[in-house]
């Protein structure tokens, strides 16, 4: 079962939807507020490639896991699939429920939001067979109880995501990058990695603030350019407690660095998953094909994120 990006297939009883890579092109920390949530700034977008969800209705809730990343996440109630029915069930009366089935292709603790994917595309097609609105309040309220990253992963478009991840921005139309994600085979707890950066509530971060993206958003012809130099400008503060805790995350960053026409490489997210910027899909293939080769045991995909 195959489906496009951001789109619901239907066949028989049976809902079915890609539920994309989340890639940060940026991550700017601005502090920590006094929640004990970090303030983030992050130009989010979404690769081509991703974990598959289906959907088919019943008695009961209940995943299944099958795929070549399955052994690394849990079937039970810690699933975030099961977290985010729960929680659109709770804010729902009467909400028609059912099996999953998760076919785990991401790496898992990869700072690339594959269980925030997973959660979002479980939201998408519960609402979808029980006719709810893809705008309906409860369907976002039921993504910020399941987690930070599951609201922009609702429409998988490319926006900025502010605050703890609650402050979305308009969906920018940004041109298509060619990209290399690469994950060297860590799994990099999120929690620790903010801990690395040492802020106690009511801290800033300081940094120069996150480049302007409006006239990479606007359509013209000069957008990727304009993109290109606005990412450029920008940076991933999380990077460096990441490599604190995960070298080999400095060794993935050099063989995209070293590859031709990368013009840009950095972690996403918490890590350990970074990517590389090519000019073009030849560019991006060969660079994934000599990665793979040298690194076998790698996890090492050419796509397009939007």
């Amino acid at each position: 079962m195959m489906t496009s990006r951001g789109e619901i297939s239907r066949g028989g009883d049976w809902l079915a939807m890609r539920a994309p890579a989340k890639v940060n092109l940026t991550l700017h920390v601005l502090g920590r507020r006094d929640d004990g949530y970090h303030a983030l700034e992050s130009l989010v977008v979404f690769a081509g490639t991703g974990d598959d969800l289906t959907f088919s209705p019943g008695d009961r809730l209940d995943l299944a896991v099958s795929g070549p990343r399955a052994g690394g996440i849990g079937h039970g109630a810690d699933n975030l699939v099961l977290k985010a029915a729960e929680a659109l069930a709770a804010l729902v009366p009467g909400l028609a429920l059912g099996r999953f089935h998760l076919i785990k292709r991401l790496p898992v603790a990869s700072g690339i939001g594959g269980g925030s994917a997973d959660a979002a595309a479980a939201l998408r097609l519960l609402a979808a067979h029980n006719g709810i609105a893809r705008d309906d309040a409860r369907l976002v309220a039921a993504a910020r109880a399941t987690g930070a990253d599951v609201p922009v992963c609702l429409a998988s478009k490319a926006r900025m995501m502010r605050g703890a991840g609650e402050d979305l921005g308009p969906v920018l139309a940004l041109p298509p990058l060619f990209a290399v994600l690469v994950n060297p085979g860590v799994a990099v707890e999120t929690a620790t990695v903010f801990r690395g950066l040492g802020l106690k509530p009511g801290d800033g971060w300081g940094g120069e603030p996150h480049p302007d993206l409006a006239a990479a958003a606007c359509g013209v012809a000069q957008a990727r350019a304009s993109l290109q130099a606005a990412l450029a400008g920008g940076r991933n503060d999380l990077e460096r407690p990441a490599q604190a805790i995960a070298p080999v995350i400095d060794e993935a960053l050099a063989l995209l660095r070293g590859a031709e026409s990368c013009w840009l490489a950095r972690m996403s997210g918490s890590g350990a998953t970074v990517f590389g910027l090519f000019d073009d899909g030849r560019g991006a293939a060969a660079a994934r094909q000599t990665i793979a080769a040298r690194c076998p045991d790698w996890w090492v995909k050419a796509t397009v994120l939007r």
